[in-house]
């Protein structure tokens, strides 16, 4: 078998609905009982050193307890500028019997609370908040869903509209929030080749992500809302998406001037949601620095008769102009290659189907399931990065839950190729046959499965422990039982995200793992060592310094080994959307710190999903944490291929500086080029250059003077280059 990524369909998927409204419970593929439960993954690395720089502290007691942020966005940023700290969002009961309402909080670089609260004074629902950070001016954005004004009011509807505020952010000062903005006011009309489709639409769930603007000096807010209503046969969700999107600048928030919104589809989405077929996309938003707009992720298809399609499923959809214009899709069979092990020593094959009869080596595949509520990321080097769960999976549409493993998918925008990383389990770095971890074959030589002597003499693919015969594997999900909420826990549950990679590479994936409480509650008489983990879940955290190429072990958190979480349940765990570098140590491994924000669960498993995990509503705790972790040194060379040039502008020297400093950038070819000079409310200091610039090298000195010719005082300022396919700004400082 060659190693090669993405080479078998995908037809294994579980489907099941997001819940703001009545959940939708339908099923494509089917789980199949394994044959073997899995046991706890032999590790054989060490996992990364790390300390607690912020023990978990409570922020809102809440009776909201489930999926606490957005369903495929990171809720909790870092503050660029200024002394740092974070803000967050996350939705929230104050009583058992309240309203669920959107809040906010903002912390200071230290972790304390500086502020938080609800973000409006409605009473209506609202939920499934998103967070957005200008990266120049540091001034955050909301969005989120609500049942917008009073059944009084004569243009109130049914539907939830989507709810978008600005928080002016004055010296340090927030919750100073903007008129609130409905940007998106359903019911919507879609149309397909110009002509109304539907005019039923529900657009909700927003995601907020800030990129560059085609404007000089401004940015660019995109919100991407996912459609609750379907239009195929049988009505089963495939949720399109409708894209707000405006333009801003600091000046513009701190006066309070409403945005005017544009909006866009995309139109193939758009007419998946209305063909017979059925596609369900399971995406997210995010952006880079030279106007792109992606949304990537996967779709599983089926025809109106539930037959499976045979057609790629991982996505790339792209828009290169600011989100305006053409969308692209590019597309690949997202599924790895494996084989069937056979059970005994020259016996037949381990995984049977029908009649008993062992699966051929291409019948079965590693395939994307259970990956609803991923996000996606860019790199500077021209990647994009989604977390995904893999499962051992059968050509006829099924998989077996027992067997699956975290991954990411990586696509290269240089190229055009998509690659998937082993995040945990990971083969052995010398295995050479396996495409992907396979847990039957672990050890040399690499392509034969390995037989464990049993105490009936036998020899079997499966070591003897618990009630049955097992093999090591993962649970990569908060609770163990798969049969909660009508068996869609594993739907509902997932929640993999990703921060996304500094300016050093630096970026970690966090998830959540519930093995040892499944095997103790499973099996207690054969795992009495897990009794104290039979009713938590652990915190999963796996460090990249290469931009996601390779992952480090997992660090494990959890109420038994991590003093720190005694007594805490952690559930919908986030990281911060960026690593921040502290240092390097004595070998030159990078340093770096990241906020987490959770929810403390009082009782374990969701009392909001109907049917609910237990009947009672005793709520739990929003919490936050920050952690300091020994990364790898960081890969210059990262995969040997010549990453796209995305960053042109360099870090201006000296800086600090008094009272001057040399700004250069690299042109790849000629072309107009302005350099501007912001302060720290937005406004324009210094024209630096406009005009033709040569390829190559262009150096300016700035002598700390406005245009009027004055010295500006001591403080940070930010200098941006726009070109007409790109733009990028830097900070430095002025200290006299």
């Amino acid at each position: 078998m060659k190693k090669v990524l993405f080479l078998v369909i995908c037809l294994s998927f579980v489907i099941f609905a997001v819940n703001a409204k009545p959940v939708q419970s339908d099923y494509a593929s089917k789980p199949l009982e394994s044959p073997a439960q899995g046991k706890l993954v032999n590790n054989t690395r060490t996992s990364p050193v790390y300390e607690f720089t912020k023990t978990p502290t409570v922020l809102l007691e809440s009776f909201y307890d489930y999926m606490i942020g957005s369903y495929n966005g990171i809720p909790i940023r870092n503050i660029p500028n200024g002394d740092g700290g974070y803000f967050l969002t996350y939705h929230g009961k104050r009583t058992a019997d309240g309203s669920r309402r959107v809040f906010y909080a903002h912390l200071n670089a230290d972790g304390g609370i500086v502020n938080q609260n609800e973000i409006t004074q409605a009473t209506v629902r609202e939920g499934y908040p998103s967070l957005g950070v200008d990266p120049v001016s540091a001034k955050p954005m909301y969005a989120w869903h609500a049942k917008h004004g009073s059944p009084d009011d004569p243009d109130y509807d049914a539907e939830h509209e989507v709810e978008f505020t600005s928080d002016a952010f004055l010296e340090g000062l927030s919750g100073l929030f903007n008129e609130v903005q409905v940007i998106v006011d359903n019911p919507l009309e879609v149309l397909i080749d110009g002509v109304v489709a539907s005019t039923d639409n529900e657009f909700i769930w927003p995601t907020i992500q800030i990129g560059p603007s085609p404007i000089n000096g401004m940015r660019r807010a995109y919100v991407a809302n996912r459609n609750f209503v379907s239009h195929n046969v049988g009505e089963k969700p495939s949720e399109n998406i409708h894209i707000a999107w405006a333009d801003f600048d600091a000046n513009m928030i701190e006066m309070g001037t409403p945005l005017e919104w544009n909006h866009s589809s995309i139109p193939e989405m758009d007419q998946w949601n209305h063909d017979d077929d059925w596609r369900r996309p399971f995406h997210a938003i995010t952006t880079d620095d030279l106007g792109n707009v992606f949304y990537a992720g996967y779709h599983f298809a089926y025809t109106d008769a539930e037959v499976a399609i045979v057609e790629p499923d991982v996505d790339i959809f792209m828009c290169p102009n600011y989100g305006e214009g053409t969308w692209s899709r590019i597309t690949e069979f997202g599924n790895l290659p494996t084989w069937n092990p056979p059970g005994t020593p020259g016996g037949t094959g381990y995984f049977v189907g029908d009649g008993d009869v062992p699966y051929a080596d291409n019948e079965i595949h590693w395939g994307i399931v259970n990956s609803s509520h991923l996000n996606a990321v860019t790199s500077s080097n021209g990647r994009v990065i989604f977390p995904v769960v893999y499962a051992v999976s059968t050509d006829g549409g099924s998989y077996y839950p027992a067997f699956q493993n975290v991954k990411t998918v990586t696509y290269n925008t240089n190229t055009n190729d998509f690659t998937v990383s082993d995040v945990y389990p990971q083969k052995h770095p010398d295995d050479d046959f396996n495409v992907t971890y396979t847990p039957w074959d672990r050890e040399a030589p690499w392509g034969e499965a390995e037989h464990h002597e049993a105490s009936d003499g036998g020899y079997y693919i499966l070591e003897e422990g618990g009630a049955e015969r097992i093999l090591q594997t993962v649970w990569p999900f908060p609770h163990w039982d798969d049969t909660l909420h009508d068996s869609s826990m594993m739907f509902h549950c997932n929640n993999i995200k990703l921060s996304e990679p500094n300016a050093d590479g630096l970026m970690v994936a966090v998830w959540q793992d519930a093995m040892r409480a499944r095997l103790y509650n499973q099996y207690p008489d054969s795992y009495p060592e897990f009794a104290a983990y039979s009713n938590t879940p652990e915190i999963f955290i796996a460090l990249s310094s290469d931009n996601g190429k390779t992952w480090s072990q997992p660090i494990m958190l959890n109420n038994v080994d991590t003093p720190e979480l005694t007594n805490i349940k952690p559930m919908w765990i986030y990281p911060a959307d960026k690593v921040i570098t502290t240092g390097t140590d004595s070998e030159g491994n990078y340093i770096g710190k990241i906020g987490l924000m959770f929810f403390d669960d009082y009782t374990w498993g969701a009392n909001a999903i109907a049917p609910p995990a237990h009947s009672v509503n005793d709520g739990g705790a929003v919490m936050f944490a920050e952690m300091q972790m020994t990364f790898g040194p960081g890969d210059s060379n990262n995969d040997g291929t010549a990453p796209q040039i995305t960053r042109i502008l360099n870090q201006n020297y000296p800086n600090p500086f008094n009272p001057e400093t040399n700004i250069s950038f690299d042109m790849p070819v000629n072309g107009k080029a302005k350099l501007d000079i912001y302060n720290v409310k937005g406004q324009l200091v210094k024209s630096l250059f406009d005009g033709i610039a040569p390829f190559g090298r262009t150096s300016l000195v700035w002598d700390s003077t406005d245009n009027g010719g004055k010295a500006v005082s001591s403080g940070i300022y930010f200098y941006r280059l726009t070109t007409e396919n790109h733009s990028e700004s830097r900070k430095m400082m002025l200290m006299k």
